[in-house]
This record gives C-alpha cells, sequence and structure tokens, in this order.
C-alpha cells in the first residue's frame, strides 16, 4: 500500500445528510451527535438531516452548527474507515482550519470526547465575534505574486485591513479583512482577469480580526488533555509534521488569527513521503487541491470518501 496522508475538510464542506449512513449503522457515530447537540445546544441532526429532495436548510452555513456537526462526521468517517486504512503506512494527518481538529483526534492527540467539545466552543466564539464589516473572499485563477500586490494595494486605496488567510493551492487564494479592502480587491481581481467570490462567513477569519475570540479560545484548548501524536499532524500555521502535544497545543492556539497554509501542507506530507492523499470528509474539495499543489508530481492518487461505504473500501 501506498504511503498515506490523511486529510479533513473544514467550513464550506457541509452538505445534507452528511454523516447520516454513518450513524444510522453504528451507535458510536451517532453518541457523537448527541454529544455535540448537547454541548451545542442545537438540534444539529434537524438541521443536516433531511429528505433526499429538501433543500438545504439556511442553517447548515451557521458556524455555530456547522463546526460541531462537521466535526462529527468526519471524526465518524474516521473510526468508520481506520481498520481499511490500517494496511497502508499514515506519513501524517492534516485538517483544512475546523478539519485540523478531526486529524488530532484521528493521531490521539486529543480524545473524540475533548475535539468535539473544542468545536462547539470553538463555533460559538467565533459566530459571536462576527461583525458586518467583516468578511472573505476567495481569489481564483491568479498566482500568489500578483494576489500579494493586490491585497496591498487594496489596504493602502481603502485605508482598511485586507491580508491572505487560506493558500489553498498555486491559483486558489481567500483574503480575509475588513468590506472596504475587500471590495477595492475585487475590482483590482477584475482587472487582473481573476475572480474574486464573497464567501458566506460571519468575520474575518484567519486574521489579526479574530484576536479576541482566540485569546478566549487559546483558554479553552489550555484546559484539554493533550498526548503526543501517534503519527505526525501538519498544523495549518507551520505546514510541517509535529508529534509534540505542547506544540501542536501552540500552533493550534494560533491558527484562528493565522493563514491557512494548504499549499505547504500537501507540499510537506509529500515530502515526508505521501503518496497517497485520502479525504475523510464531505465532498472532494481536498482531493482536488492534493493534485493542484503537486504539478508534475505523476506518482500521487488522490482519492475521498465521505460515505460509510466509501470509508470502508479504501
Amino acid at each position: 500500500m501506498l504511503p498515506t496522508a490523511i486529510m479533513f475538510p473544514g467550513q464550506g464542506s457541509q452538505e445534507l445528510n452528511m454523516g447520516r449512513d454513518v450513524a444510522e449503522a453504528q451507535s458510536a457515530a451517532m453518541d457523537l451527535w448527541l454529544l455535540a447537540e448537547k454541548r451545542s445546544g442545537l438540534a444539529l441532526r434537524e438541521i443536516y438531516w433531511g429528505a433526499p429532495d429538501a433543500a438545504p436548510a439556511p442553517e447548515m452555513s451557521d458556524t455555530r452548527a456547522l463546526q460541531p456537526a462537521l466535526t462529527v462526521v468526519n471524526i465518524s468517517l474516521w473510526l468508520a474507515g481506520r481498520a481499511a486504512l490500517a494496511a497502508a503506512p499514515i506519513v501524517g494527518a492534516a485538517g483544512h482550519s475546523l478539519g485540523e481538529f478531526a486529524a488530532l483526534a484521528a493521531a490521539d492527540v486529543l480524545s473524540v470526547e475533548d475535539a468535539v467539545a473544542a468545536v462547539c466552543e470553538r463555533g460559538r466564539l467565533m459566530a459571536d465575534a462576527g461583525k458586518a464589516g467583516h468578511g472573505m473572499a476567495a481569489v481564483i485563477k491568479l498566482p500568489l505574486e500578483i494576489v500579494e500586490v493586490i491585497v496591498d494595494k487594496a489596504a493602502k486605496q481603502s485605508g482598511a485591513f485586507l491580508r491572505i488567510a487560506n493558500r489553498n493551492s498555486p491559483a486558489q487564494y481567500v483574503i480575509s479583512g475588513e468590506k472596504p479592502a475587500l471590495e477595492a480587491a475585487a475590482g483590482l481581481v477584475k482587472e487582473a482577469k481573476g475572480r474574486a467570490i464573497p464567501l458566506a462567513v460571519s468575520g474575518a477569519f484567519h486574521s489579526p480580526l479574530m484576536s479576541e475570540p482566540a485569546n478566549a479560545f487559546a483558554k479553552i484548548i489550555d484546559g484539554l488533555r493533550w498526548s503526543p501524536a501517534k503519527f505526525p499532524v501538519y498544523p495549518n500555521v507551520s505546514g510541517r509534521g509535529e508529534t509534540d502535544p505542547g506544540v501542536l497545543k501552540t500552533m493550534l492556539a494560533a491558527q484562528m488569527t493565522s493563514s491557512v497554509l494548504w499549499t505547504d501542507t500537501v507540499r510537506g506530507l509529500y515530502d515526508a513521503g505521501a503518496r497517497r492523499f485520502v479525504e475523510i470528509g464531505p465532498r472532494n474539495v481536498l482531493a482536488k487541491l492534493a493534485p493542484q499543489n503537486l504539478p508534475g508530481k505523476d506518482d500521487v492518487i488522490a482519492q475521498s470518501a465521505g460515505t460509510l461505504a466509501a470509508v470502508q473500501a479504501l
């Protein structure tokens, strides 16, 4: 079996009925939903589970509900599929933003219960910190050096804060900041023949504008039990593999105000020997990004597993 990297998606990968097949087949998965509902105070199954032809509920994008629900799905799928993955050497695990909590749970750095409890608080803090004048936008079809120039120019023109929040691939970035700067950047992106897509989020995530909830959350994660990783976890903040629980805790505390270095993460996993990149979670966002971040690497296989049948077939 090829050396494998495990990847867990974050906000934006939610979908209707996610995780339902696992929970209805395995009591341990259903127990996680019940735990998340108790800790969040939200009827998560009512929000995310519906008839096959039902329209997604608006609440599905609410970060208060989304963070615990998606984490439960990611972890449930991992627990259901880890036996199938045991035949392959695991080089490391990584999660995109919110997905880092599932990666920490998969590597036994955090208990499943602590990971779920933590994201319930994280979702609440981030939602409460949202401001009408803050936001995020995806920028696609432009290289990093052009995006950096645009961000700097938009901030100076508007007198407002703006930064690159996510480095998802060589042609996909997310910018985060104050609305005047975001609006200025959108115009500059269009002039440069790129696309700027506003994101449905409640704040300027992964930027210093989240310092208040980040400080509050740091106190919460400091009270969790942290254990050495059974395989390296690649934090968003550095993109480098770590097994020391103290380092991983420090990195997680910095995540809310730091950029998501996803390109560095994928390349770090490849350099460590990973040749199969498996996304555990709904949809296949990260599986698509893996080859984009490793151009010319013909020895890479990218897979996604978002159902019980899919993870058991890995």
